[in-house]
């Protein structure tokens, strides 16, 4: 008897199963119109959907980060990790513990930092008529994918807009902001040498200029060119003019002793005698202090006054003083201003060798092809997913009107639909009211 119920159960169950399908396709064929009217609504809605949603326009930016990191990447990972930057200050933390500097800088691309300047730079909560501004920055962060690949440590920036050209320009501006967080975080050591040294190099540039002016108001004032050359010249020049003066005299006692005083000749050379006279007094000069002369006084301002294109001698010895100090003081700032300058452009070269700097692979440029929606794709899912909710409904709704009234099922659908329909339709009129 068990064998005979155990030989009959499959081919019962065999038969329920083509059975129950076969009441299913019958049912859907009565519905056939039902469905084709579905299908044909849904799919004129679904192509209404699909050329509704706004297109979307992708621009794809490529970096290359240093491959190891430098002294002024891991100086910015420290900066960042004790909260040197506040809202940046959790993103590099951890640096030190195997973090590599593509994981860094795809952190500081997604930083509020980053997304904060470009909703300002953009006008972003405009553009995506968001109120708050916590809003924008979490649409920005679900139209921005940025990746980056294991292997290669190559980061891939992805924007995506409504705009082909605003997509490429924030992609871009992804790039200009990491740019400017790695300069503006760069802490290294040449860099701080390059801001000591150029603060020092700007004081000697004014002490430079302020010692030139000194000594050329002083050369200026006093007839000082090179007071050596200026010495041998006038101790030539004196030498030979003393030595044309006792020719002269010499020669005048002759003439004398052979015509006598009032002979023409004889005035002639005491003529000579003078101006000779009168042009080693010129150059010798007095004695005189010079404080007057030094600071600037009425020595210096007489002999400027009366024209003289050299300083007596007597004076050069006091003048060769002050003269040589402020030329010493011209040529100690000049050497200190060359020895800077060439500090200076050393330290911005090793500065510009410990800045990270990030290597464009792909620049962005301007979408031509939309990236989404694909309208096909769309319309094909939603007409599909219309027409299996249509068949799931017929086929619910046939098994529903078959259950027994007294089935616990259909008791419970009648107590709990009047009173959400009562529910709702009470909402509705307290709405109109209010109205």
């Amino acid at each position: 008897m068990n064998t005979n119920a155990s030989r009959l159960a499959p081919v019962e169950n065999n038969q329920r199963i083509p059975a129950n399908w076969a009441v299913r396709a019958t049912l859907l064929w009565r519905h056939r119109k039902l469905l084709a009217r579905v299908t044909i609504i849904s799919l004129i809605a679904s192509l209404a959907i699909a050329f509704i949603i706004p297109k979307q326009y992708k621009a794809t930016a490529s970096i290359m980060p240093p491959d190891q990191p430098g002294p002024g990447t891991m100086m910015l990972a420290a900066l960042l990790g004790h909260g040197g930057l506040g809202s940046l200050g959790s993103l590099a933390s951890g640096l030190f513990g195997g973090h590599t500097t593509t994981a860094l800088f795809v952190n500081l691309l997604e930083s509020e930092t980053v997304r904060g300047h470009l909703i300002d730079r953009f006008n972003l909560q405009h553009v995506y008529r968001s109120r708050y501004r916590i809003t924008t920055a979490k649409r920005l962060a679900h139209r921005t994918k940025i990746t980056d690949d294991k292997k290669s440590g190559v980061i891939t920036i992805e924007v995506e807009d409504t705009d082909p050209v605003r997509a490429r320009d924030l992609a871009q501006a992804y790039l200009d902001e990491l740019n400017k967080i790695l300069n503006q975080t760069s802490t290294s050591t040449a860099r701080q040498e390059r801001m000591f040294i150029e603060h020092r190099l700007n004081a000697v540039q004014n002490d430079l200029e302020r010692a030139q002016l000194e000594l050329s108001e002083f050369s200026s004032k006093n007839s000082t060119v090179d007071i050596k050359e200026q010495t041998r010249a006038m101790v030539d020049t004196g030498a030979r003019v003393q030595g044309e003066l006792l020719v002269e005299e010499s020669g005048l006692q002759s003439l004398r002793q052979i015509y006598g005083d009032n002979n023409i000749r004889v005035r002639e050379t005491e003529a000579r005698v003078a101006s000779l006279q009168r042009d080693l007094v010129k150059m010798t000069g007095t004695s005189a202090p010079l404080q007057a002369a030094i600071a600037g006084g009425t020595d210096s301002s007489d002999s400027g006054d009366k024209g003289d294109l050299y300083p007596p001698l007597r004076q050069l010895p006091r003048l060769a003083v002050p003269y040589a100090d402020l030329y010493r003081r011209v040529r100690v700032q000049e050497t200190v201003f060359e020895l800077l300058t060439q500090q200076y452009e050393m330290a911005r070269i090793q500065e510009a060798k410990d800045t990270p700097v990030v290597s464009v692979i792909d620049v962005p440029g301007i979408p031509e092809k939309k990236s989404f929606p694909p309208r096909l794709i769309l319309t094909l899912v939603l007409t599909f997913l219309s027409v299996a909710t249509a068949i799931a409904l017929i086929i619910f709704r046939e098994g529903w009107s078959k259950l027994n009234p007294n089935d616990p099922r259909k008791t419970l659908a009648d107590e709990v639909v009047p009173a959400i329909r009562g529910r709702w339709h009470a909402i509705v009129s307290a709405r109109k009211d209010a109205a």
